[in-house]
């Protein structure tokens, strides 16, 4: 990306950021900001998100030194914060969408429509008629009722047949179970596809979000090659694209399904020249950017246990805990019932139950956590919150997720 300053004006120049106030941050200077947000700006003590922009440059540099041959599409769904899409359309990532309303949130950053992909193999005919008359011209399919759909609404589409991978790789959220063509179901896909006159131009594959078995990606990856293969000796005309889909976190798993992948195109597709590469990154970019910062609004002491409800929860961005099976943490701020010592440090803590703001029991964030002893009004930080968290939240009970305001910074951390 080059120097820091240069990617910040980049950005600042982008929709979704353009016109909005980025605070620039010293290192280790998110809790200070987070702080100055508290003290000046929340008088209603709602909580609120902060996104790094510089955390998203930081990890594009590090996908381009890893993966320099395969092309990111950030996959839409894991969150789609208009800073957050603006800022991954200015750095140069393409866009995995899987709706209409994505590639229009998409296509509204002014970004080209040859760099999406509406990579949803099960699509609405109505979505895949706004697709045409938009020019999204590559989707995927791994059934012969998509290919019907497709050959009606939109006969000129590029197509990656989806491929079930040989295993989810011990995945949070494993997708096999609903996606992707069977070893024994790919040459009659291809068939069809033949019959129908439409073009297959590759091959395209998810081992699930959020994988912790990174040799997934080489039985994959091994997998891809043999419909490739295929596709030849039903003699087709020759395949082009390889989608190895998402699946990657932004953690040591990172560097070792960047070696696996890279390995295992070196082993299948070597002397495959031509091959292009792309992937559906989410998690990766989206993850460790945005910070969340949440009020205690109830507390109750029962013996040496400490209890806290604060304002989003279960049913807010801590969905994650049951749809992402995410694992979260916290760090306490007193920045009302301890000023002089807001980060509490050296004070004694206590086993805490943090509960979110409705009137469910399944609303629990933690439990056995350990904080210092905390007051109404003060508030709770969650870090790492970017990933399948406002994006599927809800309006349960009156606590409405969409609402909540993101605050944008830019930390140096090249």
């Amino acid at each position: 990306m080059g120097s820091s300053s240069k990617s910040l004006q980049t950005i600042l120049g982008t929709p979704g950021v353009r016109g909005k106030r980025v605070t620039a941050l010293s290192k280790d200077g998110l809790i200070d900001f987070i702080q100055t947000i508290i003290f000046s700006k929340q008088e209603t003590k709602e909580p609120f998100y902060v996104l790094d922009l510089g955390a998203v440059t930081t990890l594009m540099d590090r996908w381009t030194r890893a993966l320099p041959m395969v092309r990111p599409y950030y996959a839409v769904k894991c969150n789609p914060d208009p800073a957050f899409l603006g800022t991954m359309a200015a750095i140069g990532s393409s866009f995995d969408c899987a709706s209409r309303a994505e590639i229009e949130s998409i296509l509204a950053l002014g970004v080209s429509p040859d760099r999406i992909i509406f990579a949803n193999p099960c699509k609405a005919e109505s979505h895949i008629k706004y697709a045409a008359s938009v020019g999204v011209n590559l989707t995927t399919f791994d059934s012969s009722d998509e290919i019907e759909k497709i050959r009606k609404w939109h006969p000129k589409c590029a197509l990656l047949i989806r491929i079930k991978a040989p295993d989810d790789g011990g995945a949070r959220c494993p997708l096999g179970p609903k996606y992707g063509a069977l070893p024994e179901e790919v040459a009659p896909l291809l068939q069809a596809v033949q019959a129908a006159r439409l073009t297959v131009i590759g091959v395209s594959f998810h081992v699930g979000s959020g994988a912790t078995n990174s040799r997934v990606y080489q039985r994959a990856i091994a997998a891809a090659k043999t419909a490739f293969d295929t596709a030849t000796q039903l003699g087709m005309p020759r395949m082009r694209v390889l989608n190895i889909g998402g699946g990657f976190m932004p953690n040591t798993q990172f560097s070792e399904a960047s070696s696996s992948v890279k390995a295992a195109l070196q082993s299948y597709f070597g002397n495959d020249s031509g091959l292009t590469v792309i992937a559906e990154p989410g998690r990766f970019f989206a993850e460790s950017a945005f910070t969340l910062a949440t009020n205690i609004i109830g507390k109750r002491i029962r013996g040496e246990l400490r209890e806290y409800w604060i304002n989003d929860g279960i049913y807010g961005s801590m969905n994650c805990l049951l749809y992402d099976h995410a694992n979260i943490t916290c760090k306490a701020l007193a920045c009302t019932s301890n000023r002089a010592n807001p980060r509490c440090k050296g004070a004694r803590t206590y086993s805490s139950t943090v509960f979110g703001p409705t009137c469910d029991a399944l609303d629990t964030v933690l439990t056995g956590h350990q904080l210092p002893e905390l007051q109404v009004n003060d508030w709770l930080v969650f870090p790492n919150m970017g990933a399948y968290t406002a994006a599927s939240g809800s309006n349960f009970n009156g606590f409405h997720t969409s609402s909540i305001l993101t605050y944008l910074a830019f930390s140096d951390s090249n």
